[in-house]
């Protein structure tokens, strides 16, 4: 069965496997074999020969102000590019800093290797200085994870890591490597990397796929994650045009059917009775592609376990009560639907396509409408959809915006379309705050030549914001909108749903943006109009480094948009 094309890795550099070598030289041979370009950490005296290992190297050693931010630089990197993204740390505290963001890009399926050192072998038995079990640690939020306890293993460990991080679904994998081990003399030699391909789906599981969606009176494509890898999105689109069925997507599926498309019914994954929630009342077939539960629980659209599923993915569908799998399709998702398509195309080239498009219209434009309600609105502090707005209207088709985790995401993922796969990046698994600012930097190293704009909320911005150094070191630049309401947002948002309009004290105070940016040497600007907002984005992305545009948000509109969300009527 036909594959998709991909990419062949270099081939391994060439060592006579007589050759003696430092393992540390060795250990960076295998990254640079595996196309390793930039490793993101910040070390200790445990890593001091693999870095000096690098030095020598082809591979740049970005510094960071925090190990947290370079697992999420990592994070980033490794979802744009397909390829790990490579971190590292030291031991102890170094390696517990990593955490949240390996959990992040584990959960968000990102490919990420973790390096983190570790003292000597010689004394991990007893209690010593900074010794903790880290392996064990992190387990739990990665795919594999694995402490080098003999320096001939190298070549392996390495292949192994990055051949499990970058396969589907991908994940963290963790390499630990101790200091002994790392100053050993060896005689090893990288592994030649290799293109492992993707399982087609059984046959017959397409033919059943076939057949229900043939049969649906009302069917709808749900679009997911694992929709926009692997040029998935390109047969996506082509199966929405042949049957005629309308592709909604979760908050990480934006893009994967472009919003100008007459098949793109936008976002869903508000907790409320958006459209798209009406709409799937009337729904009897949910065709789910790349589709993760962590997303979007299926008890929201689901509640009733009235819909049959068809579920496409790399990995068998996930128990849950309300996900009522009638075919599961399992194997290479961009694979699948181009069977699909095919056979579509031979046994139903006459019925195509299989449902009327226009009977959705009346949908869609009524989400278009709503989207535009705000656009001409000057009020200050600014609506959260009017400064979406203008920033859909600024932001290319290619450009990327990343959204922290608060208040801020809900609008964004409600409001904000795509008419490319993967442009829109979200913590949407793990959610965590403090994602965006050095996510954005891995974002402009992977894709240099588009605009990266990082959209966070005061409480999330300044979780990492000593990172912002090294966005101005590297002179990358990285737009960060800031949206400023001195509160945890988001908490207070659900806690007035929940208990009647109160909510814990979650105020706090904030800094004078343009002296913070400032202070970094970056360019900076405090927004006191509406009217300012376009001609500070295009302030912003003519600096030569990166810049911080702080914009007073109107979050009265949270309990608005609630309100609203009870009251929208259907309309099909």
């Amino acid at each position: 069965m036909s594959q998709p094309r991909e990419e062949t890795p270099a081939p391994a550099p060439t060592a006579a496997v007589n050759d003696i070598q430092k393992a540390s030289d060795v250990f960076v041979r295998c990254l640079e074999a595996e196309g390793v370009t930039h490793i993101f950490g910040v070390p200790g005296e445990e890593n001091a020969d693999l870095m000096m290992s690098l030095m020598d190297s082809s591979i740049e050693f970005v510094l960071c102000r925090h190990e947290q931010a370079a697992a999420f630089i990592a994070d980033v990197y490794g979802r744009l590019t397909g390829k790990a993204g490579v971190c590292l740390s030291t031991l102890g505290p170094g390696a517990t800093n990593l955490v949240t963001g390996l959990a992040d890009a584990n959960m968000d399926r990102a490919p990420v290797v973790a390096i983190i050192g570790q003292g000597s072998t010689r004394r991990l038995h007893k209690e010593s200085h900074q010794n903790m079990d880290a392996i064990a640690m992190v387990e739990p939020i990665s795919k594999w994870a694995h402490s080098i306890v003999g320096s001939d293993t190298i070549p392996e460990v390495v292949r192994k890591a990055f051949k499990l991080a970058e396969a589907e679904k991908p994940g963290v994998t963790v390499i630990e490597l101790p200091e002994d081990i790392a100053k050993q003399a060896i005689q090893a030699h990288p592994m030649p990397v290799y293109t492992t391909r993707r399982a087609a789906a059984d046959h017959k599981a397409i033919t059943q796929a076939v057949e229900a969606i043939v049969a649906a009176r009302r069917p709808l494509i749900l679009a997911g994650n694992g929709a926009i890898r692997k040029r998935a999105a390109n047969q996506l689109r082509r199966l929405a045009d042949k049957t005629g069925i309308p592709v909604v997507n979760t908050f990480m599926g934006k893009g994967a059917v472009s919003m100008d498309d007459r098949h793109c019914l936008f976002t869903m994954g508000l907790q409320g009775k958006d459209h798209i929630n009406h709409a799937m009342d009337q729904v009897d077939l949910v065709v789910t592609i790349g589709y993760d539960l962590v997303e979007y629980s299926p008890s929201f659209w689901n509640a009733d376990m009235r819909k049959k599923v068809v579920h496409i993915d790399f990995l068998p569908a996930e128990i849950d009560y309300h996900y009522t799998v009638a075919v599961d399709v399992v194997g290479d998702i961009a694979d699948a639907l181009w069977q699909i398509n095919m056979e579509l195309e031979r046994n139903y080239a006459g019925r195509l396509p299989l449902q009327n498009i226009d009977s959705w219209q009346k949908l869609r434009n009524s989400i278009l409408q709503d989207f535009a309600m705000e656009k001409d609105d000057v009020s200050f502090p600014m609506k959260p959809q009017k400064i979406l707005w203008d920033v859909r209207q600024f932001l290319g088709p290619d450009d990327y915006l990343l959204s922290d985790v608060g208040a801020h995401k809900m609008w964004i993922s409600r409001y904000y379309q795509c008419q490319q796969a993967n442009t829109c990046l979200i913590s949407n698994g793990f959610c965590s705050m403090g994602f965006a600012l050095p996510g954005a930097i891995g974002a402009q190293l992977a894709q240099p030549q588009r605009k990266v704009l990082a959209i966070c909320g005061d409480a999330g911005f300044l979780m990492n914001v000593q990172d912002l150094e090294t966005a101005v070191r590297l002179k990358l630049n990285v737009v960060y909108m800031v949206w400023v309401d001195g509160a945890y947002g988001l908490i207070k948002w659900k806690q007035q749903n929940q208990f009647n309009g109160r909510h814990s004290r979650l105020d706090f105070g904030n800094p004078d943006w343009e002296l913070l940016a400032k202070a970094f040497g970056m360019w900076g600007k405090t927004l006191t109009a509406a009217q300012e907002l376009l001609p500070a984005l295009e302030e912003a992305f003519r600096q030569e480094g990166p810049a911080l545009i702080a914009v007073p948000v109107d979050y009265s509109e949270n309990m608005k948009l609630t309100k609203r969300l009870g009251e929208i009527e259907c309309m099909i």
